[in-house]
């Protein structure tokens, strides 16, 4: 009933605001979706106003191509469009305030009423709608009504730069836009409001109107912006000069984990458009991880001109019904691995009998694909690191951050990997974009800065990158850099040895002047132990310098350092929200965080995981608690967890009287090493 009477109004509407050339359909803020399951909670204050859309109007018949302009906004999942029946397209897919363009056929329009419907998913998608026109030209017309010549370049030797661009209307919605590039000069990839360029140069057609217009090169580069105003027919030239905001000398930037729709049929970036892309968003080591295919980005490379902004690396993402891996470097010719297995040893040996693959990243691991969650409670003992499925994990690093597929906690899967490396694992962290789409997730948003000669990013070392991807010797970034060092000796990576009575630690944070860092938090085993805000948090370059100095632990620790700071919510580099959340509430951070530095605190030359220690001292104390536990005073929360869980595994019902009145007078990181595993065995 709600939506009828909608319908009526609009129609009336409709009518009222006719002029010719164009037909304007609904002025109205509209919030469509289901009132039973609010997807947000900005979006439960209030029922939503119809969970789909007819609009009643009035009509000539077009003789001709005409175009509908819907101003869209949260659109994650597919509103098929439809005029009289007869499906025009769909919404365009990205959770933006965005004026999205679709082709009128003629003869759709007919005399007298039509009625243009907005179908609602079986999915839970509340959105946005609101100026709805028909315009009485051809899209392509109607889209290149003016002209703007963009040129961007470096300010330090003024060469052109592989940029994006970003232009908004008047509104702040993200624009319909038309690429004008001709040959020879490079193509664009071009979608609403974004435009990528290769070589820094772009023409692009707009309705006339008022913009501001944003230039940009991923993370480490400084944003320009300028504000234009354009006349049909008219031309606006604009100049940009950006600047290299975050120094990485000796660290290449990777992203892990890139597709092509070309490739991976979905998303929306053709191979050519995902080379711009990665140059236009300063990624020098992309990884090709399409789905079961071994896919070289080389050619595509030549063929954009871009060769010497990146590296590219053939690798896979094996896609399984148990999980999603991505694998290399990978030979292009080799054999795809077996994706339907299902068992992980098994799955592994394929894996690693691929020539040339020396790298295995566990994908998303809280992700759910097939009804698999690779860390689901029934798979993994978050706690301890278990795999309760079995044998022990043997990839060799994990994303701690995808930023196309967030959590609503961006601390979960950094907890899932403290887990594993207190099991003993050495498992690299990385961060990943996951990027299928030129705009809806950007790629390299989320990405891995490795430790590697980085002079020339077009003829890297592959080899040694991999290398020290494995070592350890790698630094996760989405919005952030953070650096460790420990003693002024030791990086990240490393085995800290020969330690005074005090550790001394440094953590540099850095960005560029369009993100700001408010915090850093420092780890030990897994568990935050000191935590400190920055105030120069919206300077360039270094965010801040952290100092701590800490008594030497009485155990072997690993340290991890991680800086946060609020959301970038520009529509240049718009932080996403979480891909499968499982809170209505969001708020999205910036994270940089480093790999471990492992203290040798004990001495003994080596590291010491804490299940390593938890075996030792049950085969010292047993399993008698007013042995075992007094013991464990001089020992951290994750072996205090570690020795519950091989207690029990060993028989001892830890929920005992005997254990209770034990755990009593345990010190406080006993009582909650226990109570974490306690938890999990609910």
């Amino acid at each position: 009933m709600l939506r009828v009477i909608f319908a009526g109004l609009l129609g009336a509407l409709a009518n009222q605001t006719a002029t010719g050339a164009s037909l304007v359909l609904n002025i109205q803020r509209l919030h469509l979706g289901n009132p039973e399951t609010p997807e947000w909670e900005w979006f439960a204050a209030r029922a939503p106003d119809a969970r789909r859309l007819d609009l009643r109007f009035k009509a000539q018949p077009n003789s001709r191509e005409a175009t509908l302009f819907i101003r869209q906004d949260d659109v994650r999942q597919d509103w098929f469009v439809e005029l009289n029946g007869r499906r025009l397209g769909k919404l365009f897919l990205m959770e933006a305030d965005l004026v999205h363009s679709i082709a009128i056929a003629p003869g759709t329009l007919r005399e007298g009423e039509n009625v243009l419907s907005l179908l609602p998913p079986k999915e839970n998608d509340d959105i946005v709608i609101q100026q709805v026109e028909i315009v009485d030209k051809p899209l392509t017309e109607a889209i290149s009504e003016s002209t703007l010549d963009v040129t961007v370049n470096n300010t330090t030797d003024r060469s052109p730069l592989p940029c994006r661009l970003t232009i908004v209307d008047a509104r702040g919605a993200l624009a319909p836009l038309l690429g004008l590039t001709n040959p020879p000069a490079l193509p664009l990839a071009v979608r609403p409001g974004v435009v990528y360029a290769g070589d820094g140069q772009a023409r692009i057609g707009v309705p006339a109107g008022d913009y501001t217009v944003y230039a940009s090169r991923g993370f480490e580069w400084s944003v320009a912006t300028q504000q234009v105003k354009v006349a049909s027919g008219r031309l606006a030239r604009l100049a940009f000069s950006l600047r290299r905001q975050v120094a990485t000398p000796g660290l290449v930037s990777c992203d892990t984990h890139v597709h092509t729709f070309t490739h991976s049929r979905h998303g929306d970036a053709t191979i050519e458009e995902r080379m711009l892309t990665l140059a236009a968003e300063g990624i020098e080591l992309p990884i090709s991880t399409d789905h079961n295919l071994h896919i070289d980005y080389a050619e595509a490379a030549r063929q954009m001109r871009v060769t010497n902004y990146f590296t590219p690396v053939t690798g896979n993402e094996v896609t399984t019904a148990a999980g999603h891996f991505n694998i290399f470097p990978v030979q292009p010719d080799a054999r795809v691995p077996d994706f339907k297995i299902t068992d992980w040893p098994r799955l592994m040996a394929a894996m690693r009998a691929t020539p040339g693959v020396r790298v295995v990243v566990l994908n998303h691991p809280r992700n759910v694909h097939n009804n698999f969650q690779p860390f689901a409670a029934t798979n993994f003992n978050a706690v301890t690191g278990e795999n309760k499925r079995g044998p022990e994990f043997t990839f060799d690093a994990m994303e701690v951050v995808n930023s196309s597929a967030q959590q609503s906690d961006y601390m979960l899967v950094y907890r899932d990997w403290f887990a594993l490396l207190n099991f003993g694992y050495r498992i690299t962290a990385v961060g990943s974009s996951d990027g299928h789409d030129v705009s809806r997730y950007i790629v390299g948003q989320g990405r891995t800065y490795i430790t590697c000669p980085d002079a020339k990013p077009g003829q890297l070392d592959v080899p040694a990158a991999c290398s020290n991807l494995l070592a350890g010797r790698a630094l996760v970034s989405m919005g952030l850099l953070a650096n460790m060092t420990v003693d002024e000796r030791f990086g990240v990576g490393d085995l800290a040895t020969n330690l005074g009575e005090r550790v001394r630690l440094a953590v540099r944070v850095l960005g560029p002047s369009w993100v700001s860092a408010t915090n850093v938090s420092l780890f030990a085993n897994g568990v935050r132990i000191l935590e400190q805000e920055l105030v120069s948090a919206q300077s360039v370059g270094p965010k801040g310098v952290v100092k701590w100095s800490l008594p030497r632990p009485a155990q072997d620790v690993y340290l991890v350092a991680i800086a946060t700071g609020p959301a970038v919510t520009a529509p240049y580099w718009a932080i996403p929200r979480p891909y499968q959340p499982t809170s209505r509430r969001w708020a999205g951070r910036v994270i940089g965080s480093t790999n471990p530095i492992w203290l040798d605190a004990d001495g003994d030359g080596r590291f010491t995981a804490a299940r390593v220690y938890a075996r030792q001292l049950i085969e010292k104390h047993g399993l008698s608690p007013a042995r075992l536990l007094p013991a464990l005073d001089r020992y951290d929360e994750a072996v205090a967890a570690q020795v519950a869980s091989l207690c029990v595994a060993q028989g001892a019902r830890i929920d005992a009287e005997e254990f209770s009145a034990a755990l009593g007078s345990a010190g406080p990181q006993v009582q909650r090493g226990f109570a974490a595993f306690a938890s999990t065995m609910r």
